[in-house]
């Protein structure tokens, strides 16, 4: 089996992290595009968000990431307690997740299901691809709020995202296996249709993140519209 190196370093990334909402056992984030989530392994990509809230939270952990190009909400737990009561709630898929996002082309249904397997392959990295045989079951949905064309004449339609399973990169292979992939994504296509070689980052936001809270018992259903 072939060894996973990881060569990426992360370039600066200058904007801040925008806390929406706390108290105190977890924080509601708005993070931006370009920053790690968690620190790497190499000593250059120490920043993240991870990094920068425990300078400010002491103690508090990450739930759940986001890729390093995808911006939007995340929830951070400022204890133990309350990320094992929050992880929870992600394992078993109780937690509603919607993301905006920006596709090259135009699409022809409304909505519909992208059902396809996800597997790794260390010789791909950090790629991931779809396999019948080796995936895992990978399930998302997506809907169209427009179709529009940018700038001197790019087709591009901007769709609702809602993943049912939370695999490694599933919304961006997904979306390339719909022959659609999210402008601005380096590793799936998104750099590759006319006009979209200058995109300054991956059009992909977390919108929507809906929880219930772990001591109140309250839902909280967050909403932070994308950016582009």
């Amino acid at each position: 089996m072939s060894a996973i190196i990881d060569s990426f370093i992360a370039p600066p990334c200058h904007d801040d992290i925008n806390i929406l909402w706390q108290d105190e056992h977890l924080l509601l984030i708005d993070k931006p595009s370009g920053l790690l989530s968690l620190s790497g392994k190499n000593p250059q990509n120490l920043d993240s968000v991870h990094y920068r809230l425990v300078q400010m939270f002491p103690g508090c952990t990450l739930v759940h990431r986001l890729d390093f190009g995808t911006s939007g909400l995340m929830v951070v737990a400022r204890n133990k307690a309350i990320n094992a009561a929050l992880c929870q709630q992600f394992s078993q898929r109780s937690v509603e997740k919607v993301y905006s996002a920006l596709l090259c082309g135009h699409l022809e249904n409304d909505e519909g299901v992208i059902d396809a397997p996800i597997a790794k392959d260390p010789a791909l990295f950090p790629l991931m691809s779809i396999c019948a045989i080796n995936g895992k079951p990978s399930r998302s949905r997506y809907r169209v709020v427009e179709r529009f064309y940018q700038g001197t004449g790019v087709p591009l339609t901007r769709v609702e995202l809602t993943p049912e399973t939370g695999r490694t990169h599933q919304l961006r292979i997904h979306c390339q296996r719909l022959g659609h992939p999210i402008l601005g994504c380096d590793l799936y296509g998104g750099l590759d249709a006319p006009g979209a070689e200058g995109t300054p980052r991956l059009m992909l936001h977390a919108s929507v993140l809906n929880f219930i809270h772990p001591v109140s018992g309250e839902p909280v259903n967050a909403r932070h519209a994308a950016p582009f």
